[in-house]
């Protein structure tokens, strides 16, 4: 029977199978933790008694809670007593256990969902869980990855296993050449706008066709990230050279690494396969992409207009983000900008952000931020000698961190103030009680905080 690469990674995993009663008990192959969702699950297993089933199949770090500033005299700005408790509390609990945990001290700190694919954990064909909800990321390596609630975390931990219901498979076929500006973040951003935030929910997507192919990883796990935000359980991309190269010669590429790589090859979903679903994208019908209102569905290509709200809930939206039905987005004055998050923190979105900003100022009463997303990018950046072009702009360059994707470590914004954001999230008080989102990519944050203004990235000479 002809599989998709869904079924094959799944079929590998399955330890006792699917009935009408009772999900399947599916392996875990790699379980990444932080200081959020992880407290209460270690309190489960000390209650019942209970050890660590696989800490080396465990990697941790601290990401959400942590601020990116240092003081002078070298301690950390906790937003609060809370905040610095979670990381404490992650820090004993997972030296406890003997789980591999990058800390402060660490060369490999950086958000889970950087960390995870820079140390080379994240393989093609693997299982992968999280207590956070973009652990889809990993998918763009041919891994079958999503996020777990709190109580999962505790049962993984104990028996890394879970118990979970096989969700149905849609292709999003993408093929053509991308317009002049497009980039992995307009993409996603498109495809979600497309088939709504409820279009991928039940399913594990596949993103296919050319466009995908000819992506960098980074580009990759910009996309599969935010599948999340399209309802769907997982985002996957088959693995090919351009993920092999990625892998090559990390701390966790497996030793017979060329074996590896032709037993990952073959993962690619057989031709003549069949799934639930299938959506066709024309390449040339996407544009450079910002969104307008509470959900990452609200999206719309950034030349054009309001659209008409289709019921209460978007009237609300447009309400809450001061924004009228058939107005032009572009324009909109901006108080701040982040070019930071899972979504977009790699070296990619930061070359692409300093080309735009190189020799030029960012507008006087813009405040921009740009965070990368872990402490070897922020080497790297440094080496190539990104953060000078950022400073240089006016932009704040901070320690790695998830900073201001969400409100929970001190980076935010006033309220009422409008953020141009390279995160995955524009709900409601995301970044900061009362502030108003708009999700776009690197070079366009980087355009806006240069013009002041929502503006187009096609109007910076930097971009192709």
């Amino acid at each position: 029977m002809r599989k998709t690469l869904f079924d094959k990674v799944w079929l590998k995993h399955v330890v006792v199978p699917e009935t009408e009663t009772h999900p399947a008990t599916i392996f875990i192959d790699l379980h990444l933790i932080h200081e959020v969702t992880s407290p209460q699950a270690f309190t489960l297993l000390s209650n019942r008694g209970l050890g660590v089933r696989r800490p080396d199949l465990t990697l941790a770090t601290i990401d959400h809670s942590t601020p990116t500033l240092v003081n002078h005299d070298g301690s950390r700005p906790y937003v609060s007593d809370e905040a610095r408790i979670q990381v404490e509390t992650l820090l004993k609990n997972t030296k406890k256990f003997g789980i591999e945990t990058h800390g402060w001290d660490s060369e490999y700190r950086g958000i889970v969902h950087v960390m995870g694919p820079e140390l080379g954990a994240t393989h093609p064909g693997a299982t992968i869980v999280c207590g956070d909800s973009h652990t889809s990321t990993h998918g763009a390596f041919g891994a079958i990855a999503f996020g777990i609630g709190t109580t999962q975390v505790g049962h993984v931990l104990a028996n890394q296993c879970i118990l979970m219901k096989k969700p149905k498979t849609m292709a999003i076929n993408v093929n053509g050449k991308l317009n002049r500006g497009v980039t992995p973040k307009d993409v996603i951003l498109h495809i979600i706008s497309l088939i709504g935030i409820g279009g991928g929910t039940g399913y594990a997507i596949e993103y296919r066709g050319n466009v995908f192919e000819e992506m960098s990883m980074d580009g990759r796990m910009t996309v599969c990230n935010m599948s999340i935000e399209a309802g769907a359980r997982c985002g996957m991309i088959a693995p090919d050279s351009v993920t092999f190269e990625f892998l090559k010669n990390r701390k966790y590429t497996p030793p017979n690494y060329e074996n590896s790589c032709a037993e990952w090859l073959s993962l690619s979903t057989d031709e003549g396969a069949l799934f639930d679903k299938e959506v066709n994208i024309e390449a040339d019908m996407i544009k450079p992409m910002v969104t307008y209102g509470t959900h990452p569905g609200m999206g719309i290509p950034i030349d054009s207009f309001i659209p008409k709200s289709n019921n209460s809930a978007e009237k609300d939206s447009l309400n809450y983000m001061q924004i009228n039905e058939g107005d032009k987005i572009l324009g909109i004055k901006v108080d701040k900008v982040f070019i930071g998050s899972c979504t977009n923190s790699r070296m990619d979105d930061l070359r692409a952000a300093a080309s735009v900003f190189n020799k030029k100022k960012i507008a006087s009463h813009v405040k921009a931020l740009v965070v990368p997303g872990s402490a070897q990018i922020k080497a790297l950046a440094e080496k190539e000698g990104l953060d000078k072009i950022f400073m240089d702009a006016g932009a704040e360059w901070r320690e790695a961190g998830c900073s201001m994707c969400l409100g929970m470590n001190g980076d935010i914004g006033l309220p009422g103030e409008l953020i141009v954001s390279t995160s995955n999230r524009n709900f409601m008080g995301r970044q900061g009680p009362g502030v108003r989102t708009i999700l776009a990519s690197p070079e366009t944050a980087a355009s806006t905080a240069i013009a002041g203004i929502l503006e187009d990235p096609r109007n910076s000479k930097k971009i192709k």
